[in-house]
């Protein structure tokens, strides 16, 4: 834009704030009076003292209007803060508190505010006492100013993940005569970071060491095979009497035995696939969704265990890598890294990935690799690099089982059209039972669970190989 440009543009840009951002809204309490008034006016004319009762009435209003006005303080008087968490699960509700202070004297106002939300948002309140299942989009916030500064809150909730961005908040206020509502644009930015649902990351965290517990079911058992020393206990009918440590027997007069637990320092390497397949819906979420979560409970639980955990996106390129740490602290640096992945409209290399993860990964790992049945089986460099794999680490492949596949499986064929879909849906379920035969047959398992066992599946997979000592 030339300077000549701008110039012409400032009468513009004046007028649309004025109109817009800066401008004067009746109020109710107006509109009503003008109504009645016109009705008055009305009637005079019908009595020949119109013109009287016109200029009269829109004379007085036109006085109020002005002082009403003038009473109302300048908008630059106030100012607003945002307070809310850093982090939010995904389509978890948390508070937004918005507070409003004015830098004025002692004068009532009421006052609207609508904060700026992300689009993919959403903001709650309750529409009445008997439709309490039925919730709206609350756009408008009301409260009053009485000499100090106002706290108003609501809750809302992030549906995608990612880091989104709170912009201005709008504010409306009116008092005094009540004539005229002062609207302005307060600048108050804020981000938040919308993560996966780390709830049952939470549960496997709170849980106890030896009692791991996950949607319900126990992952681990205190009788995990191991090498290294754990702790001494009484002994129990139908322990080992290779572990009674004897020592410790002659000095307490009981029969003492050695617990030992898994080898700790192993590696877990979490593959996640970013293709076009993942950001397929199921269940109301993404397929990447869902690995995204399994995958954190997985890590939560290798970390609680005192193993490493590393962890490669991908689609058709690195998306990102974070590699092998311990410790909870590392928990938090995974889940930063993953939060905002998305799915990419593109077929998925997994040549790339596996050869990426063979130049950074030497030691012996537990490699596990979320991805979609559909990519597995018509992939022609898995095999491969799988085999390639095998050689060094213990790859796991995991997939989501598709519940339409089944449902078709099951349905009654009523016609000529639903007998196709039948037999389709028994060729894919075929198809995969045979993709899963292969490679087993090659040493590599393959995990296809639904979508509420993915986690589970490959938490107790882990644990099983750890039980065995086979990292």
């Amino acid at each position: 834009m030339t300077t000549s440009s701008k110039k012409r543009s400032r009468p513009f840009r004046f007028l649309g704030r004025l109109l817009g951002d800066e401008s004067i809204v009746p109020t109710r309490r107006l509109v009503v009076i003008a109504a009645i008034g016109s009705v008055l006016i009305g009637a005079a004319y019908a009595l020949d003292y119109g013109n009287y009762s016109f200029w009269g009435f829109y004379l007085l209003l036109a006085i109020f209007s002005a002082v009403d006005l003038l009473l109302l303080p300048a908008r630059k008087r106030f100012s607003v803060e945002r307070t809310m968490p850093e982090a939010a699960d995904i389509r978890q509700s948390f508070k937004v508190r918005l507070a409003l202070t004015a830098n004025t004297a002692s004068f009532s106002l009421n006052v609207e505010l609508a904060d700026d939300i992300p689009i993919s948002f959403t903001a709650f309140r309750t529409q009445r006492e008997d439709e309490q299942d039925n919730q709206i989009s609350q756009a408008i916030l009301h409260g009053r100013i009485e000499g100090g500064p106002v706290g108003i809150e609501y809750d809302t909730a992030g549906q995608e993940r990612g880091l989104y961005a709170f912009g201005s908040v709008m504010l409306r206020y009116w008092g005094g005569v009540g004539l005229w509502k002062k609207q302005t644009r307060l600048t108050c930015r804020s981000e938040v970071r919308i993560v996966p649902d780390l709830s049952r990351v939470r549960g496997v965290l709170a849980s106890a060491q030896d009692s791991l517990v996950l949607d319900g079911s126990k992952l681990a058992r205190p009788n995990l095979a191991g090498t290294d020393f754990d702790s001494i206990r009484n002994y129990a009918q139908g322990d080992d009497p290779r572990r009674v440590n004897w020592r410790a027997t002659a000095r307490s007069g009981k029969l003492m035995t050695n617990i030992l637990r898994p080898e700790k320092g192993k590696v877990v390497t979490i593959l996640l696939d970013c293709g076009r397949m993942m950001g397929v819906e199921l269940e109301h979420q993404t397929k990447l969704d869902r690995t995204l979560e399994a995958a954190l409970v997985l890590a939560a639980v290798a970390l609680k265990q005192g193993d490493y955990v590393a962890l490669l996106a991908f689609s058709d390129r690195i998306k990102t890598y974070v590699p092998p740490g311990r410790g909870l602290p590392h928990l938090h640096q995974l889940t930063m890294a993953a939060y905002d992945l998305k799915s990419d409209f593109v077929e998925t290399g997994f040549g790339l990935a596996l050869s990426h993860l063979l130049r950074q990964i030497k030691k012996r790992s537990f490699v596990v690799m979320f991805s979609d049945m559909e990519s597995y089986l018509y992939d022609q460099e898995l095999p491969v690099y799988a085999r390639r794999l095998r050689r060094s680490h213990v790859p796991l492949l995991v997939s989501l089982n598709d519940p339409l596949l089944h449902e078709w499986a099951r349905a009654e064929p009523t016609n000529n059209r639903t007998a196709y879909i039948q037999s389709l849906a028994h060729k894919f379920r075929l198809d995969r039972s045979e993709y899963v035969s292969q490679m087993a047959s090659m040493g590599i398992q393959v995990l296809d669970v639904p979508a509420d066992r993915l986690a589970l599946s490959a938490v107790n997979e882990y644990l099983n190989l750890k039980a065995r000592n086979a990292l």
